[in-house]
């Protein structure tokens, strides 16, 4: 559905209390309109109230846009659909961050770096034998790709000298050794020797092959799960300013180094309501398997409000539509346990679950549609990815566009420190009596 350009009016007027301020009007490219109240305390002392900022834009960008009304993604104006059809996860990467896709050259040169920083310096593979055995591999993750920064001796030296290399630089840095420092942090909770990686491999066969590789058996995934490896990457690659994105522009613009901003941006991808949410599907669907419940008794459970069962991977804050990373997984999906010959019972109950779902009144008054942890949970599951490397995995996708919306800020000459304000409904002026001095 193609939006009417109609001509936006360049104010709009905010009364209140008899009183009346003119609000400078916002449009973007897509026809986007928002009210621009950045200087509404200065000039009025009041306040905007928006719980979760679920109305309010934090910034202007250019990275990538989602229509959720009619389920569309896309990273630098290109659809996700075309995109992921003819071009790889680094190919993607580099489209996020330098603002276009690379030519050939290009794209063989970012691959050699790639390469030559794909190793950790020795000494932080004694920082793995700090964490318990079973620590979770995001905390193991967060904590090591902050200390990053201190083995990067030339983003600290080059950063006010040339930026836009030191950043490129660092970038490369860290999209290759995020795959390093997840691999690791698996081995490590296993108790496995840690596995170099293989220059030979590409980006996300060298991921598995760190993962998975014993001292005497290399392991080399077939196509179609490199494949789909790199499709949920590029699929996770940006997605607008969601908890975690928005995490790395709040602590980037303290002017916080690139490595402490997406340290925290992993912390906040953690959460299960934002990273774990293809996590909450698989404990669902096993769930289900184990408690012998029907797909349809599951739909009936879920419109039920008196039924504590939710139906997780359904639904998202902003897609009323198909979320078309969903569409593209679930071919993808047919595509991985045709090559493995696996029969896995959850996958029948996701098919069945989704099947009656779109054809339920209930949900698609509520347009309650499957959305991309549908899915891809249970590719990584059919790869051998153990579950509480799900949300490791979605890191190393979203590592680009993090990349990008910090470089983004940083180049941004009107950026500001972000400082929210809130409104205080605590006690009032409270008089009291001092505790008298001990003797």
């Amino acid at each position: 559905m193609e939006k009417k350009n109609t001509p936006v009016p360049q104010t709009a007027t905010l009364t209140y209390n008899g009183r009346s301020i003119e609000l400078p009007v916002v449009v973007g490219t897509e026809g986007e309109v928002g009210f621009d109240v950045s200087n509404l305390y200065a000039k009025t002392g009041h306040l905007v109230y928006d719980p979760g900022m679920a109305n309010t834009a934090v910034c202007k960008s250019d990275i990538s846009y989602i229509d959720g009304e009619n389920g569309i993604l896309r990273y630098r104006g290109i659809p996700i659909e075309k995109l992921s059809a003819t071009h790889d996860f680094i190919e993607t990467a580099m489209l996020l961050m330098n603002g276009k896709l690379p030519t050939v050259e290009e794209r063989l040169n970012f691959g050699m770096l790639l390469t030559e920083n794909a190793n950790i310096h020795e000494s932080m593979k004694h920082h793995f034998d700090s964490f318990p055995p079973k620590a979770h591999p995001m905390a193991i993750l967060s904590a090591m790709v902050n200390s990053l920064f201190c083995y990067d001796r030339q983003f600290q030296r080059m950063i006010d000298k040339d930026p836009t290399l030191a950043i490129d630089t660092a970038a490369a840095n860290l999209m290759s050794k995020v795959r390093t420092l997840a691999a690791y942090s698996h081995r490590a909770a296993q108790g496995l020797p840690y596995m170099f990686p293989d220059p030979s491999l590409r980006y996300c066969s060298n991921f598995l092959h760190m993962m998975f590789s014993e001292p005497y058996r290399q392991y080399i995934p077939e196509n179609e799960i490199d494949e789909a490896l790199n499709l949920i990457l590029t699929l996770h690659a940006d997605h607008e300013q969601n908890c975690s994105t928005t995490t790395v522009r709040i602590v980037g613009s303290a002017q916080a180094n690139l490595y402490a901003s997406v340290s925290a941006g992993i912390c906040a991808l953690w959460g299960p309501l934002h990273g774990g949410a293809n996590v909450a599907v698989i404990d669902m669907l096993e769930s289900i398997h184990r408690g012998g419940l029907s797909p349809q008794e599951c739909i009936e459970k879920a419109k039920d409000k008196n039924e504590p069962f939710r139906l997780m991977g359904f639904g998202h804050r902003v897609y009323k539509k198909y979320d078309p990373r969903a569409r593209l997984l679930k071919t993808c999906c047919d595509r991985v346990f045709k090559r493995l010959k696996v029969q896995d019972p959850l996958l029948d109950i996701a098919r069945k679950l989704e099947e009656l779902a779109l054809k339920d009144s209930y949900f698609i008054e509520r347009k309650l549609y499957p959305n991309v942890d549908f899915y891809s949970g249970i590719i990584l599951r059919a790869i051998g990815i153990p579950t509480n490397m799900f949300t490791v995995i979605f890191a190393i996708g979203r590592m680009p566009g993090w990349i990008a919306q910090w470089k983004e800020l940083y180049n941004d000459q009107n950026s500001r420190l972000t400082r929210p304000r809130q409104i205080y409904i605590g006690a009032p002026l409270t008089q009291y009596q001092p505790l008298t001095k001990r003797k």
